[in-house]
């Protein structure tokens, strides 16, 4: 009984040992990981948790990154690229700038008050031999815009010039020989052009955009050197005789 009893004690006695020691090494690994806590990972249940302060430790600085001069002169090299890409299209009827001139151009300045477009327009050949080719350089400006609701906006004065030029052998910009010295005192082939006008425009809202952002309609009075002389000159003259009405209509892409 005594030699069982001993037996029993000694698996017991042993039991308690290991259990110390497991407990033991327990405590350690969780102190260890008390100690370590912001360069190991806490693992319990198969779950990955991780320290909120060390997430900010590891978390990347973007904001202090520092760019080469060589990606600066990348950077503004596509910045002058992407500037020559046109933001809106043009369509124009009338303006002694052809019957009907299609164009495309560019908006800039803080309100996208500036406008600089580029028309190539068709001229029938009326009572002439061909129909004939235009084209027109013009600047537009715009100093107000007052909305009109959600959708539309108004711009009650547009105002610019813009030369024109025609295409053909019979037009010239220095006078011929055929024709005494001083006869004629301005070219046939370019003309310069001052105008005014309005513009409606009407945002297109999101979900109907497909090729558009925004199209604006607009109509302008206009007049060239050639007309104001003749109007100072020729006293009969009525504005019908020296001013111009054109209509157009613009395409909004950017």
């Amino acid at each position: 009984m005594s030699v069982k009893w001993s037996i029993t004690k000694i698996l017991m006695c042993s039991l308690l040992a290991c259990s110390s020691v497991s407990y033991a090494q327990e405590t350690k690994t969780i102190e260890a990981h008390q100690v370590f806590r912001d360069t190991v990972i806490i693992t319990k249940y198969d779950t990955v948790w991780m320290e909120k302060e060390r997430v900010k430790i590891d978390s990347a600085d973007v904001s202090n990154k520092r760019y080469s001069r060589y990606d600066k002169r990348i950077h503004r090299y596509r910045k002058h690229w992407e500037s020559l890409i046109p933001t809106h299209t043009k369509l124009q009827f009338a303006g002694n700038m052809g019957l009907l001139s299609l164009g495309t151009g560019w908006d800039y300045g803080k309100r996208n008050q500036w406008e600089t477009d580029i028309f190539l327009g068709f001229l029938p050949k009326y009572n002439s031999k061909r129909n004939k080719i235009t084209m027109t350089l013009k600047q537009n400006y715009m100093p107000w815009s007052i909305d009109l609701g959600k959708d539309f906006s108004v711009e009650p004065l547009a105002c610019g010039v813009y030369f024109n030029t025609v295409f053909g052998s019979e037009f010239w910009t220095h006078e011929p020989d055929r024709y005494p010295k001083g006869y004629y005192g301005f070219s046939s082939r370019v003309r310069i052009h001052v105008f005014l006008g309005q513009r409606l425009t009407y945002d297109i809202p999101p979900h109907w955009r497909l090729g558009a952002r925004a199209v604006t309609f607009f109509y302008e009075i206009s007049t060239c050197d050639l007309y104001v002389v003749s109007a100072f000159v020729n006293k009969y003259l009525k504005p019908k005789d020296y001013l111009s009405l054109s209509f157009g209509l613009k395409t909004q892409l950017f």
